[in-house]
């Protein structure tokens, strides 16, 4: 058969396409984390650097404001080096500032006041140099454009940051929104795969597992449904070959013995008529050491004939659909007839054939010969397994459906669990029993195929060392 997608292929495929959809959610988490840590150093290394530097120039300002006004006040030459100090780091902190920037649109505020403060910056230093004249060294005008400026530009510069810290927020909430996501369809697809495989083998296992049991249970089994193209699917192919050839083994087995039997039929009849010849002292006079010689052959010639003609029933079960001429039947009548065919072996034996029949059972349908003959085949069973002294007990009563049910317990080894399922099978006997009672192992299947051909049902119940019981119900009238 052509194999497609095979087990390994199966699982490969399912875990590759878990393993394709974990590592897009850890790629889509590693971009939003980049993006994160991008966000966090311009904040950190940029935008806070920027607001520090606004508000140090701020405060720069207004220190240069201040000792200005104390210098013209005290004519303390120490307020002129506060003054300078101040200058000399506002020009410091204005100038990285404009280098973080980098000329960018948000430098426009800082870029008038540098360009300002350079153009005065030779005036300042000179008025600074010479005699006080009672006049600012930057007009007041000037340093409050100036701190309006820088004050403008440490707002922009917060309020960057605000939109950065939603924007990190923003960046946040999706990464951890796509995580989820990610997470849930990695759970979703692993557990989709798991349950697809685990159908995808449990399906054709269990269509196996079912020929397997009713090949071990009944001898016989319907070919399997081939429900995949994988390893399994060549199993269910190969198994229904091996019935197949079963089958064909089975029919040729059955056509050799019903050839054989018949073949063997005839001689033995022969056999059989001319011993009687000999025993009728036709021939002449029997003495009675010949006679009991001749009554143990023909003894012997009836078991063999009764093995043939067990064989030969075998066969024509199995060849062609059981001839049954139905009427109805009074249970009673049956176990009675039964039971009365069986007296002389249990009287042989020693074991006591005991009937019971409930009152008011309903008449079944069925063939009266072919029903005796298994209800005389479980009597005969029970009658050979059971010891001497022992009984027999026969009944027939009523279940909890109505159905009427018959068994027959005997008082015998019992049966071990494991090979109760086997002892219907053609030719099985069990293997406890196999050296201390003779037997061919087909009336229970014989019983067996003529008890299902009626529409009912035989089973058996035993534990070793306490008996068995053989029971089988059938269909009632109406």
């Amino acid at each position: 058969m052509d194999r497609q997608w095979g087990i390994l292929k199966k699982i490969f495929g399912w875990y590759g396409l878990l393993g394709c959809v974990f590592f897009m959610t850890l790629g889509t988490l590693y971009y939003k984390t980049h993006q994160l840590m991008a966000i966090s150093e311009e904040m950190v290394g940029t935008s806070y650097r920027l607001s520090t530097l606004a508000k140090s120039m701020l405060e720069q300002l207004l220190a240069m404001e201040e000792n200005e006004k104390k210098f013209l006040v005290l004519r303390n030459p120490q307020y002129k080096e506060y003054f300078a100090s101040s200058l000399k780091e506002f020009e410091v902190h204005l100038s990285e500032a404009l280098g973080l920037l980098g000329g960018t649109g948000d430098a426009l505020p800082l870029e008038n006041v540098a360009h300002e403060f350079h153009s005065s910056r030779p005036a300042v230093l000179m008025a600074m140099d010479g005699e006080p004249t009672g006049t600012l060294w930057i007009p007041e005008e000037t340093l409050n454009r100036w701190i309006q400026k820088v004050s403008l530009f440490k707002e922009m510069e917060e309020r960057r940051t605000q939109i950065a810290n939603r924007s990190l927020h923003q960046h946040g909430r999706t990464a951890l929104r796509w995580g989820f996501i990610g997470i849930a369809v990695s759970l979703a697809a692993c557990l989709l795969g798991a349950f697809s495989l685990a159908r995808s083998i449990r399906r054709p296992l269990r269509e196996l597992q079912r020929g397997i049991r009713a090949l071990t249970r009944k001898g016989s089994a319907e070919p399997v449904k081939i429900l995949s193209k994988d390893e399994f699917g060549e199993l269910a192919f190969a198994f229904n070959e091996m019935l197949h050839r079963l089958d064909e083994e089975e029919r040729l087995r059955t056509d050799f013995l019903s050839m054989l039997t018949h073949e063997i039929r005839n001689p033995l009849t022969t056999v059989r008529e001319s011993i009687r010849l000999v025993e009728e002292e036709t021939m002449g006079p029997v003495h009675a050491s010949q006679k009991r010689f001749l009554n143990l052959a023909l003894r012997e010639l009836d078991r063999i004939g009764d093995l043939l003609g067990q064989l030969l029933q075998t066969s024509r079960l199995e060849s062609q659909t059981l001839h049954m001429d139905p009427q109805v039947i009074g249970p009673g009548d049956l176990v009675n007839a039964a039971v009365h065919r069986a007296a002389p072996l249990g009287q042989a034996k020693g074991v006591i054939v005991h009937s019971s029949v409930a009152d008011d059972l309903p008449n079944i349908i069925g063939d009266m010969d072919h029903l005796q003959r298994v209800l005389m085949n479980l009597v005969a069973n029970a009658v050979k397994f059971s010891p001497s002294g022992a009984t027999v007990h026969v009944r027939a009563e009523k279940d909890a459906e109505g159905r009427v049910v018959f068994s027959v317990r005997d008082q015998g080894p019992g049966i071990p669990k494991a090979e109760q399922p086997l002892v219907f099978r053609k030719y099985y006997r069990v293997s406890s029993f196999q050296d201390h009672f003779d037997g061919t192992g087909l009336g229970l299947h014989i019983a067996k195929h003529i008890v299902e051909a009626h529409g009912g049902k035989i089973w058996v119940e035993s534990e070793p060392g306490q008996g068995s019981t053989f029971f089988f119900h059938l269909p009632v009238k109406g």
